[in-house]
């Protein structure tokens, strides 16, 4: 472990499920608006329409930040739902709820021990002006935010997880991807880096329990960001 603690510079982290909890957050804000929906179902039908929405830019070769994207699922949602009637105003300050999302209790302690060792980076399909006003609202403590919005590709483009170590002109294997998604990580691995899996099991909410199994492949697998920075000796 020693070995690989000094090999590694900079840890990167996805951020939506891994290091917020986006699920709670959402459905606690549109709790708090009186819309006439389930709460739960509704964060859930939001995020299930990210990655429809992120490949249908992508295959048209268009470029668009993640606030736009969710902006356009978002009134596809409100409408599925039956709240046309929201105004432009609301709509407006819920679809900024993803720069208010709540950290994972464990989180900004995780992060601040890692940072005592590495650089701690996101690496997120979110954009900057996002990334950076959560940061704020939650105290994350990054050294720096890099998004897709840096390299105006979305993961798991290569040349976002390869353009981390450009970024800080390393090797690809002195970057490390933390994240909460076995595929994230593979595409990862796949361009060189190294990985840590994070178990958010309750990453769609606590009636939509994941399984958190690990995958030998990755290389580690931890409970939580605090138990991350243990295995590094941070």
């Amino acid at each position: 472990m020693n070995e690989l603690a000094d090999k590694i510079k900079v840890i990167a982290f996805d951020v939506f499920g891994t290091v917020v909890d986006w699920h709670g957050s959402v459905a606690r804000e549109v709790t708090a608006m009186n819309l006439d929906v389930h709460a739960d179902e509704f964060a859930l039908a939001w995020r299930a329409g990210y990655q429809p929405a992120m490949k249908e830019v992508m295959d048209r070769g268009e470029w668009i930040i993640l606030d736009e994207l969710h902006r356009r699922i978002l009134d596809r949602v409100l409408a599925d739902f039956g709240q046309t009637a929201l105004g432009e105003a609301e709509r407006k300050h819920l679809n900024r709820v993803w720069h208010r999302l709540k950290p994972w209790p464990d989180t900004v302690e995780g992060l601040t021990r890692l940072k005592s060792r590495y650089i701690i980076s996101s690496l997120s399909n979110g954009n900057i002006g996002l990334l950076t006003e959560m940061a704020k609202n939650a105290g994350l403590p990054w050294d720096c935010i890099l998004s897709a919005e840096t390299f105006r590709k979305y993961k798991p483009h290569p040349d976002t997880y390869l353009g981390v170590a450009r970024t800080f002109d390393l090797e690809p294997q002195q970057v490390m991807l933390a994240a909460a998604h076995h595929g994230d990580l593979e595409h990862a691995r796949n361009c060189g880096l190294q990985t840590a899996y994070i178990e958010r099991p309750f990453e769609y909410g606590r009636n939509n329990p994941k399984p958190v199994a690990p995958w030998d492949a990755n290389t580690l697998h931890n409970t939580s960001i605090v138990h991350l920075a243990e295995q590094l000796g941070c």
